[in-house]
């Protein structure tokens, strides 16, 4: 008996593993008696993303909580349904893959050319109900999101505002911590540098070393791809060999069926919409291979 204390008492992954849990009840109590869907929220799990975010200190966790969950009263993404925000999906600017990454993460395929609103709050309604549908679609045992950004047809005329940007900014970092694994720019214009300079400097340092910039013919970034991507499910805008193609009905059919699950998830009600109840769009680079089914 005293041998097995004394390896595990030496063991740095076991130490590491009671000082995290150490802190997370730590923070669990910081943070105070919680009920309903905050409680349902703030997993551990959920409280180990946010410590992380802040470097493991309690007291910039809490605050960064306490924001989270006053954001979520007030947005309240798990009630967002896809025929609320179907129209901003009709081109394909934002959706999910039918493919997950070599880590089993989500991916989130961004168009930034095909944009086709102008309201900032139901695009950015688009960009947290795809968010969380991400979330709800990974794997047992992954908690993260990989997002590719496909810069084709991009120039300054067709890019989001700075707001914007600023807004997707502030929502994925302070709201869904340590939820984006790599953000790929794929092959990203020269006139591109002028916004990125701005954009940049709302990135905190950890999400600004995970943003990833691919070129076509720099050896090693293209070979950074292939680390996190098979080659055969990586589309060819992509620098893969499968077929980019969102057909805009048959996702929609999709995200319905995932918004039962997600009623589910969070004990509401919602019942299966027909395809006839969302805006059907017109298809996307018409090829045979479909991203836009189940991702599994």
């Amino acid at each position: 008996m005293f041998r097995v204390w004394r390896n595990s008492h030496n063991d740095p992954e076991n130490g590491s593993m009671q000082q995290s849990e150490t802190k997370i009840n730590e923070f669990r109590a910081a943070i105070g008696p919680l009920s309903g869907r905050d409680l349902q929220f703030c997993t551990d799990a959920c409280l180990r993303r946010y410590l992380e975010a802040r470097n493991w200190n309690v007291d910039k966790s809490k605050k960064m909580m306490e924001e989270t969950l006053k954001w979520r009263s007030k947005f309240k993404p798990e009630e967002i349904r896809w025929r609320e925000v179907a129209i901003e999906g009709e081109t394909g600017k934002l959706y999910r893959a039918n493919f997950h990454d070599r880590h089993g993460r989500s991916v989130l395929i961004l168009r930034p050319a095909m944009q086709n609103t102008t309201s900032l709050e139901n695009q950015m309604r688009h960009l947290v109900y795809l968010i969380e549908n991400a979330i709800l679609n990974l794997p047992e045992g992954q908690e993260q999101m990989a997002w590719l950004i496909d810069f084709t047809g991009w120039t300054l005329s067709t890019s989001v505002p700075i707001k914007t940007a600023r807004e997707t900014v502030n929502i994925l970092q302070n709201h869904y911590p340590e939820r984006l694994a790599i953000a790929f720019l794929y092959s990203p214009p020269r006139i591109f540098e002028a916004f990125w300079k701005i954009v940049k400097y709302f990135l905190d340092t950890k999400t600004f070393h995970k943003v990833k910039f691919v070129y076509p013919n720099n050896k090693d970034s293209v070979e950074l791809m292939k680390q996190y991507f098979d080659e055969e499910n990586l589309p060819k805008e992509f620098g893969g060999k499968a077929i980019l193609e969102y057909n805009h009905e048959d996702f929609s059919m999709l995200m319905a069926q995932d918004d039962v699950k997600t009623a589910a998830m969070w004990g509401s009600s919602d019942k299966p919409q027909h395809a006839t109840t969302v805006h059907s769009g017109a298809e996307v680079a018409p090829e045979r291979a479909r991203l836009t089914s189940s991702a599994s």
